[in-house]
């Protein structure tokens, strides 16, 4: 597999170079050189989730990991489902919440590490992750107790639930969790500077999980055939699939999916308060506000940066950016959209209500609705709770690292304070 910087088209790299570097000059993000269409799409739907994702892979990243490998990569990080559960006759949930850490990002962050230990040479690693929610979670526990690799999540203090920050700040080990006195914008401004400090790098061994790494894109690209597969075969034609987006890596995943063959029709972007893209495709004006905390805190992104990934495809696909539709909710439509899906008697949690109420809002009456469920209810029991009147079991993850002790520190939004920190 060939890739280039979007930012910087004279470097290129291969696929294991992309994993083991992350970003590239100019903190650009890597892009395929080539998405050729996949042969024969309707009998790899008729496959199971882990030889259709193998073969998915395999076609992207080409001959780079023999298949035998690459098969038993895929075993060890795809060991739970990923149902499409029937809201209503025209209306289905991709429940992505299956994993170890109860979200979507147990997919690409436990194939991630299957590639670094896979594919790495000698020497240290550190992985450094900004998580607004639940990036964390999945990666720590996707790498940790893993020799020789070190892992470091920042994440914005007082602006994830409790229960996400429990499963990650407590497992110690070879993971260091920080909670940074600002925004999610302002952790991923410090991942970014650390990438452009070359010192930094060589010492520890500079590595990002976050969705600018390329093998966890290629992870999530293949939930999208996942779902399409579990539809009816006569609706699959007509699927308009909507996604919870914040930096905005799970759509570019999807969109990667129809670019190699996926029969899907179209897609929505839903975000919350924080709708720079929303605004974006409406004016054309690219317009970032502050960053709002909001319910639903794994969306609080204003400068998502899987954007350019966005619209590169789009360029390179000759598809129109405004064929992507996307819309907003704040915190009272979401908590009355919430109460709406209930009363239909699916239980979710903000996120996937929002892409829910804006699929009903741009589904047509012939089009075949899914909206991306990226983490168990749970995982958001305090306002889960509040809004529905309900108490939500908490499952056995929650409830173990719920009982036990953050072993976070805070620091300040400085880049010279995390860099002694990991120095050190």
């Amino acid at each position: 597999m060939k890739l280039y910087n979007i930012k910087d088209n004279a470097e290129t790299i291969n696929f294991a170079g992309a994993v083991k570097q992350g970003l590239g000059r100019g903190q650009g993000l890597f892009f395929p050189e080539q998405l050729s269409p996949l042969a024969n799409v309707d009998a790899l739907l008729e496959q199971p989730l882990v030889p259709r994702s193998v073969a998915i892979l395999q076609h992207l990243i080409g001959d780079e990991i023999p298949q035998d490998t690459l098969t038993a990569m895929v075993e060890q990080a795809f060991t739970f489902p990923a149902p499409l559960v029937k809201v209503d006759d025209h209306t289905y949930a991709l429940e992505l919440f299956h994993g170890p850490t109860l979200a979507f990002k147990d997919f690409g962050g436990r194939f991630m590490a299957q590639c670094l230990a896979t594919l790495r040479s000698d020497g240290k690693i550190t992985i450094l992750t900004a998580t607004s929610g639940d990036t964390g979670a999945a990666v720590a526990h996707a790498f940790y107790g893993l020799p020789n690799i070190d892992v470091v999540i920042l994440y914005p203090e007082g602006k994830i639930s409790p229960l996400q920050e429990k499963l990650f700040t407590t497992l110690g080990g070879n993971i260091r969790t920080f909670a940074v006195q600002g925004d999610f914008d302002a952790c991923q401004a410090l991942v970014k500077q650390a990438f452009d400090d070359e010192e930094l790098k060589a010492a520890v061994g500079l590595n990002s999980a976050n969705s600018i790494n390329i093998s966890r894109l290629l992870a999530q690209v293949c939930y999208y055939f996942e779902a399409v597969a579990e539809l009816p075969a006569e609706q699959r034609h007509k699927a308009v699939i909507s996604v919870p987006s914040g930096n905005f890596g799970n759509l570019t995943a999807g969109l990667i999916a129809k670019a190699i063959g996926l029969p899907v029709k179209r897609f929505v972007a839903a975000t919350n308060a924080n709708d720079t893209v929303p605004r974006y495709l409406q004016s054309g004006d690219w317009a970032p506000n502050a960053t709002v905390a909001t319910l639903s805190n794994a969306m609080d992104v204003s400068r998502p940066n899987n954007w350019p990934r966005v619209e590169e495809l789009c360029r390179v696909k000759g598809w129109e950016l405004s064929d992507i539709a996307s819309g907003m909710l704040n915190d009272e439509q979401t908590e009355d959209a919430l109460k709406r899906l209930f009363a239909q008697g699916y239980l979710c949690e903000p996120h996937g209500a929002i892409a829910w109420d804006l699929l009903n809002k741009e589904r047509g009456k012939d089009e075949v609705g899914i909206f991306l469920c990226t983490a168990h209810p749970a995982k958001f029991k305090e306002s889960v709770d509040r809004i529905l009147e309900q108490d939500v079991e908490l499952p056995g993850p929650l409830a173990k690292h719920n009982a036990m002790e953050s072993l976070s520190e805070t620091i300040a939004a400085d880049f010279a304070v995390l860099k002694a920190k990991m120095m050190g």
